[in-house]
Parts: C-alpha cells; structure tokens; sequence
C-alpha cells in the first residue's frame, strides 16, 4: 500500500514536555491517559485514528533529574475494540481475553518489577479487566541511574506491536548536573527524533497487514494474522511524514530513537558530513566518535551531535536510511521507502554558538569478564508453528515455557547470543543495563547439526558507539554476542525478548527472575 505524499512539506514537531500534577520533597507525581484521537501525519494526508498518551504522537516527552523519586498513573481511556488486526491465536490474545489491554514499560529503566510493564500485568479502560500480574496502579521509577533518553511504550502481552504501531510511545529523559556542566547543546538546540515507519490506505487511515502467505495452510488458518514483521513505506519523524527543520549554523544535539517495528535504519547525511556520536541507549559515552553512518536497531537510541557552522545559509541537507529491509538480507535497494528520513534547512545563526563537545564526556568503568560468576547461552530459533507460520523463539522456548534463568542479585553474568540464522535481532534485557564485550563468528552448520559451537575467526570488538551502557543490542547472525551484565538491585519477575515487535509476540520473548543472594548457613558456636 503506497500513497505518494510529497517529502519536505511539513515542519518537525517538537514532543512538549509534560509537567507533573504534584511536586514535594519525596515524589513527583504525573498522571498520563491513553486516548483514541485524529492525528495528521502530513499536509496531504486527511487526519489518521490512532493511539496515544496524552492526545499526541508520540506522547509528551517526561523530563526527570537523577535521583528524582518519580510516580505515574497510567490512565487506560481507549475503547474496547481494537481498530487494527488482532490475532486471538496468540499467547493473551485468545477469544477469552479482552481485545484492547495495556500496560507501560518505560524501557532502559531500573525498577521493581511491579513498575516494569510485565507483559501479564495489563489492565483495561479504568481497570475494569486486569491480568494475572497486575498488582498496583501507580508506578514508581527511582530514576537512580545515569542520565540517558529512555522511552515509554506499551508491553501488553500478544498485541505489543499493534498498540505501539497505533501510537502508544514516548520519551523519558533522565538529566543531572554533571551533564549540563559539559556544556553541549541544550534548550532549543537539543532536539529529539523519534523515528518510525508506516503505511497508509488512501483515506489516510493506518495500514496494518491482516494476514500472511504461508506454504500448505491448515483449514483452520487464522484470519488475521500475524505476519514475521511489518515495514511501513512512509518515515515518520516526530508524528510528521518525511518533515524539515530549520537549523542555524551552529551545533546541534539529536537525541535520537528508533521505535519502529520491525525496521533498521542505516542513517548518513547526503552532503557526507559526519556524525559525531556522544551517547548510546545508557546515556553518554566515555568518549565522542565521529563517523560517517550510524546503525540503529528497534528500540535502540543514539545521542548525537551534527555541526551546520560551515555550511552556507540555504543549503538543504537529507537525513537517508540505506539499510535493507528485512535487515540485513532484503531486497537491495530497499523496495519500500525513498531512503530519506528528513531534511535540514539551514538559516544564518541568530546568537553566537558557545556550546562544546568536550574530548571526554563521562566515566564508564569496563565490567570485568573474568569476574562473572555465571554464563548464559541464549539461542535465536525459528521453527513452525501448528498454522506453519514462522515461530521465533529463544533457547527453544515459548514465552510461556516457564523461566529458566534465575540470576543473583549483584552477581556478573556473561550472555552468549547466538544467532545462526538470517536476520539481526535487536536483543533486550529488562530491569539492568549491560555492556558488550564482542562478537565471534561461529560455525553455522556445525551448530545447526550438533548444538556445539566451533569459532571460526578472532572475536570482533564492539564499535565506538556500542561501548557505552545499553539496553538493546544488535545480535548478528553467524556471530555469538558476549554481553557482560550484573542483575539488581531489585529482585523478581522480569522478560527478555527480541524488540522486533512482531518476534516479541510470537513468541520470542522469555521470563527471567532475579533472586536474592543465598546467605551462607550460620554456625551454632555453642555446639561442639
């Protein structure tokens, strides 16, 4: 389904920024409602239904300090018929559930698990329906974590990527002093991207496919379905279809998300200029990088610094995605999209540029491999399921095969990702942030006969942008990804999963829970 819009019509929008209902000494309070409502994603394109907090896409970006005890009602107002494809074969879809749940997980956090967004503890319009997980109404985020972009979106279990799709997600910005004492652009100057991609019928209104093509269906094959991945054919930027911004000739700061679906993006400015890259998903790096193209996975974000000070007033600069689609075995090119995200126009400076980008931006102590008290093999599968639809699965297991990881609390764990198939997937972890050791490329057909894994070339470093913390890592097929990770402080029921929306809800998704530290028995010092 493709409507040809016009590129470079609308102005970005900039999210606003919420502001609480109740502020004190302990807490600050905010409540956020998720509402059906009109929204325009281009000048040419008459006003889209769609999902989203506060009446906006994406919704209102929420601005904390570090330490700053946070609480947010999250207010379910949508209806009860969902207005895209729901597949009721799925785990928490099925014809005995509620169509329309929600639940918020405000990714890259380190909460308890009652406040993460498990996939079970969804509720409907004013908690009338709740899942088996739900415990409390108002979460709570310590926010005891270093500055960095988070986001939040909804987890609900088996239509995660419907309600995202829709428009459920939004920013979350944790800031601290040190940060601001660095002087990078800031105040106008520090600008988000929230990148996405969608289709559109020719009344504007959202595409979603409703089935998918499968060799030798059984009778009973549902209708709809879910497909293997979706990839819209227009970007999104901000809610705006392929928008521009005015930029000065000076720096700016992009803080940049990719909350697509299922799509990657390959992103490089068309005039050559280069990047410089400050921060991952887990805020600033150790050091700036300067690069030509920038890789972002699903759910993945990158802080970056573009300088317009030597380009002439007037110049137009394109913002392009090259990556194929399905990442990274599509077609070439991709058979989609144009390849342009947005475009730069550049105005004279207004006020004299003071902002910097210091040689050294924060402290990142390397974890110690030889310090991890555990390794952890997690496998990347793809099978059938009973309508011979493709089944993505981790280790073998469904999301409702039960746990089988149960880390320490403020134990080292090494994960080993191995992924011999097609395909990256960008992999997430719940509640902690972990650092990426290296990626190995293995033996694909030995694997795939035997399960054993046979090295076959020197483990590659992480690049200069993955060396910082993260939540989201790209898992590379016919590598092992080595993630170094310690667990807590909180202890619970938390998931891992492929941020591929469609994987995550069939069914690559699993339970882990953090347990606490086994105290060693005391000894009776008056038995002899």
């Amino acid at each position: 389904m493709r409507i040809s819009l016009r590129p470079f019509v609308d102005p970005l929008p900039i999210p606003r920024v919420l502001q609480p209902l109740e502020r004190c000494k302990d807490k600050t309070y905010y409540e956020v409602r998720m509402k059906e409502f009109f929204h325009q994603f281009h000048s040419q394109l008459p006003p889209t239904r769609v999902w989203g907090y506060e009446g906006q896409v994406p919704g209102p970006t929420i601005e904390v300090e570090e330490g700053e005890c946070t609480q947010v009602l999250w207010i379910n107002e949508l209806p009860d018929k969902h207005f895209l494809p729901v597949d009721r074969t799925l785990h928490g879809s099925g014809h005995d559930m509620p169509e329309v749940r929600t639940v918020v997980h405000l990714h890259g956090a380190s909460v308890e698990p009652e406040s993460d967004g498990y996939p079970d503890a969804w509720y409907t319009n004013g908690f009338k329906k709740c899942g088996p997980r739900f415990s409390q109404k108002v979460y709570t985020y310590p926010n005891k974590q270093r500055p960095a972009m988070l986001w939040y979106h909804d987890h609900a279990l088996g239509i995660t990527r419907l309600n995202v799709y829709a428009g459920l997600a939004g920013l979350y910005i944790i800031r601290n002093e040190a940060e601001r004492a660095l002087n990078l652009p800031s105040g106008i100057y520090e600008i988000p991207l929230v990148i996405q991609d969608k289709s559109f019928n020719s009344d504007g209104s959202l595409f979603y496919p409703s089935t998918v093509d499968v060799q030798d269906p059984p009778p009973d094959f549902p209708d709809p379905s879910i497909t293997p991945g979706f990839a819209g054919n227009t970007i999104i930027v901000n809610g705006k279809a392929w928008p521009y911004l005015e930029v000065e000739q000076r720096k700016y700061r992009f803080r940049v998300l990719n909350a697509s679906n299922e799509r990657f993006y390959r992103m490089k400015l068309d005039n050559g200029q280069p990047f410089i890259q400050i921060g991952s998903d887990g805020g600033l790096l150790q050091r700036p990088y300067t690069t030509d193209e920038i890789v972002i996975g699903p759910a993945e974000r990158c802080d970056l610094v573009i300088d317009f000070s030597s380009q002439p007033a007037g110049t137009t600069i394109t913002l392009l995605n090259t990556a194929r689609t399905p990442f990274d075995f599509g077609a070439e090119p991709d058979p989609f999209t144009d390849g342009r995200i947005m475009q730069f126009r550049v105005i004279e400076r207004t006020s004299e540029d003071t902002s910097t980008v210091p040689q050294f931006l924060s402290s990142i102590p390397r974890m110690d491999e030889f310090a991890a008290t555990r390794t952890r093999d997690i496998s990347f599968d793809v099978t059938t399921d009973r309508y011979n639809r493709f089944l993505f699965l981790l280790n073998n297991h469904d999301y409702m095969d039960g746990v089988t990881e149960d880390p320490v609390v403020g134990e080292t764990e090494i994960w080993r990702l191995i992924n011999p198939g097609l395909g990256v997937h960008p992999f997430h972890v719940h509640q902690i942030q972990f650092q990426v050791l290296d990626r190995i490329p293995f033996d694909t057909a030995l694997y795939a006969q035997t399960g054993y894994i046979r090295y076959t070339g020197e483990p590659e470093l992480p690049s200069p942008g993955e060396r910082g913390w993260k939540d989201t890592i790209q898992a590379y097929p016919g590598y092992v990804t080595r993630l170094i990770m310690r667990f807590g402080p909180y202890t619970g029921r938390y998931v891992y999963h492929c941020h591929i929306l469609e994987h995550e809800d069939h069914d690559m998704m699993r339970p882990f829970d953090v347990v606490a530290r086994k105290c060693p028995p005391v000894r009776d010092e008056c038995k002899k």
